[in-house]
């Protein structure tokens, strides 16, 4: 039998330094890929195909069965390095692989991508938004300097989610990256968790259950919480606050996927 096309993939994008010219340490010496590890189990469970489905990856493969492709970032450099921004490249060299990869399984004008990135992988993400695979980006804690682009971003779903408390990145600066790439033509919105940090170990089922719900809302396998969806479509002249939601305002739905609003 031959393999089932894939319906779409998901690119993880794991967090980085601001410099730093020498690889990552392997395995779990890499603290921030080690970080995105219980994000990557969620996903690939969150989308596994219904058992008895055709297979649609290699013997043995973690997706196999699975509808959707969860990939990872294999970073050559552990850091952002200034105008270099190695992650960047490595991000649209994996989307390249990726494509081919998906084009293996199927046929079709290119498998649609959700990114999801932490820090600066969330920065590598947004700003490799523009390749013609992507149709969405999901950023935790992102990294969002005041002179990155957006005009890429355009005719994209960007969802970002930051910690009030974060005093690594500032979520200041993700909400109005999020009001700028929303005048740009993108569809944003940002979610607040109160009381969580930079490397979302404090409340970290949260962080896990949202951007499980957040990433497979994107790619139409699951549904997006409605206030999420609302903040999505608001028009380019919406204020910041219009476009950014609290976490702690959203509860889980009934079944296994999805957020709704508190009562």
């Amino acid at each position: 039998m031959a393999p089932r096309s894939p319906s779409a993939a998901v690119l993880v994008l794991h967090g980085g330094y601001e410099n730093g010219t020498e690889p990552p340490p392997p395995g779990l010496l890499n603290l921030p890929g080690t970080r995105m590890r219980p994000f990557v189990r969620a996903l690939r469970r969150a989308t596994r195909a219904p058992a008895g489905a055709p297979e649609s990856g290699q013997e043995g493969s973690p997706e196999r069965g699975a509808d959707v492709l969860v990939r990872q970032v294999r970073y050559a450099h552990r850091g952002w390095n200034g105008s270099r921004a190695d992650a960047l490249h490595d991000a649209l060299a994996a989307l390249d692989a990726l494509g081919e990869e998906a084009g293996e399984a199927g046929e079709g004008d290119g498998v649609p991508v959700v990114l999801l990135g932490h820090s600066m992988g969330a920065r590598a993400a947004l700003l490799a938004a523009g390749h013609p695979l992507v149709r969405g980006v999901v950023g935790l804690a992102p990294w969002c300097p005041p002179g990155d682009p957006v005009t890429q971003l355009a005719g994209r779903d960007v969802v970002l989610v930051h910690s009030s408390r974060d005093r690594i990145t500032s979520p200041q600066a993700t909400q109005s990256l999020t009001t700028r790439a929303r005048r740009a033509g993108a569809r944003t919105c940002m979610v607040t968790v109160r009381g969580g940090d930079h490397a979302m170990i404090r409340r970290a089922p949260a962080w896990h259950r949202l951007t499980t719900t957040l990433v497979t809302g994107l790619l139409g396998t699951g549904s997006l919480p409605e206030p999420v969806t609302a903040a999505l479509g608001l028009p380019p002249t919406a204020e910041p606050t219009e476009g950014t939601l609290d976490l702690d305002r959203l509860r889980p739905r009934r079944g296994p996927a999805g957020l709704q609003p508190s009562p």
